[in-house]
């Protein structure tokens, strides 16, 4: 179904049309038009979910206090000028509202036409709500999350009843450091207000968001590195300065690395770190003097990998063991490769990998240039030809309870397969 061209063309045909889809869908029924894949499969885990398509969603809100300190911890605070500039215009001159939302779903910052938020604080789209498919089911923010990618949900494609009279067009926007899911950019307004480029327009104000990101980035190293500079001039032996987040600014003496795996928390003095072994950890304006001892260690001793997997916005992996342990939050493509790997302790060719991934095995020079960048930061704990984990690496899966649940915005085929094939049906 051509949902933007039928609601172009007549915009109260369309919700008709949809809701009749819906109907048929919650029924159980096969609709006579089928929703689009996102949507069919955003419904399927609503269901799953047992939200309750009548039900009033404006009970757990946030209060101040706690919007304001998400909003001072969250990296969105950044690119806040680049997504008003961006989608602002479009929304003041319709009946539009532009939210901002992060990981978790919670909205932390809404501006739009005054009309628009009238009728948003009417149906409890306020700052503090919670748009995760779990609790609203289809929505423009808590779909895109999970989908991880943008995504319109229009008239009766919402799962919740009292949604439907909105078109809502969301983008992910995520760190690009290293892939973390840092929230979600939602532009909402009337269905007779809805334009076919809504959707390019808010995936691309949402990829500059991502471009400012990565341009702070860069500067924050510079400026540390311009800091660590003197610094290690004046050291004998092997160092590096590394920003809170483990990311390189500078080295001496020592193989550069993008990034080193840090703990959890990291304090001044004598430490031991993964793959470096016992380190002198000493303050930098923002970051870490990184001193390795004078012996280089034979490897890291870490023998247990936990692979989360167990929630639909958010994968990790954690190593752990005598150095002590530390977690990294896995790009969508990173968790997938890691799963595939860990469901063949065997190992993949890097052909077989290719298949699993895109269906295609002869999409090596890919899949090597992504696993090059895994064994960044996994390097210790993985082989090649094949790629495999190390011998003695004890790997835990952590999964979702249902298995239609497991990495939901992944089309990789060894990925589907592993879901029962419910992308298929």
């Amino acid at each position: 179904m051509d949902v933007t061209r039928l609601v172009a063309q007549d915009a109260r045909r369309a919700a008709q049309v949809l809701g009749e889809t819906r109907g048929a869908a919650l029924a159980g029924e096969r609709p006579k038009a089928a929703p689009r894949p996102v949507i069919r499969e955003s419904w399927d885990r609503t269901v799953r979910g047992g939200v309750d398509p009548d039900h009033d969603f404006r009970a757990d809100v946030l209060g101040l206090e706690e919007v304001e300190r998400r909003r001072q911890t969250s990296r969105l605070r950044h690119v806040l000028p680049v997504l008003q500039e961006g989608l602002l215009p479009f929304a003041d001159s319709g009946q539009h509202i532009v939210i901002v939302a992060d990981a978790e779903g919670r909205a932390l910052w809404r501006e739009g036409s005054p009309s628009g938020l009238r009728r948003a604080d009417g149906q409890g789209l306020g700052i503090g709500g919670d748009f995760r498919e779990e609790v609203v089911g289809t929505n423009g923010v808590g779909t895109a999350l999970v989908a991880r990618r943008p995504v319109q949900v229009v008239s009766a494609e919402h799962f919740v009843r009292t949604l439907q009279s909105w078109a809502c067009t969301g983008a992910p926007i995520t760190d690009p450091r290293d892939g973390r899911l840092l929230g979600a950019v939602d532009v909402s307004g009337p269905l007779e207000s809805h334009h076919p480029a809504t959707l390019a327009l808010v995936g691309s104000v949402a990829k500059l968001a991502e471009a400012r990101l990565r341009d702070l980035h860069l500067s924050s190293l510079e400026r540390l590195r311009a800091v660590a500079a003197p610094v290690l001039a004046r050291i004998g032996g092997r160092a590096a300065a590394v920003d809170t987040d483990g990311w390189t600014a500078a080295v001496t003496g020592m193989p550069y690395t993008t990034r080193l795996a840090l703990p959890k928390s990291l304090a001044p003095g004598r430490r031991r770190l993964p793959h470096l072994g016992t380190c002198q950890v000493e303050p930098l304006p923002g970051g870490w003097l990184i001193r390795p001892s004078a012996e280089w260690p034979a490897g890291d001793d870490t023998t247990r990998i936990v692979l989360d997997l167990a929630h639909p916005r958010r994968s990790t992996v954690t190593a752990s063991g005598a150095v002590g342990s530390w977690t990294h939050e896995l790009s969508p493509r990173h968790a997938e490769l890691l799963y595939l790997l860990a469901l063949h302790p065997t190992g993949r060719t890097a052909a077989a990998l290719a298949a699993d991934m895109f269906g295609d095995p002869a999409r090596t020079v890919t899949v090597r240039a992504e696993m090059s960048r895994v064994r960044r930061y996994m390097g210790a704990f993985l082989e090649h030809r094949p790629y495999r984990f190390t011998e003695g690496t004890e790997v835990d899966l952590l999964l979702p309870d249902d298995p239609l649940d497991l990495l939901p915005h992944s089309l990789a085929p060894g990925v589907v397969r592993s879901r029962g094939g419910a992308l298929h049906r």
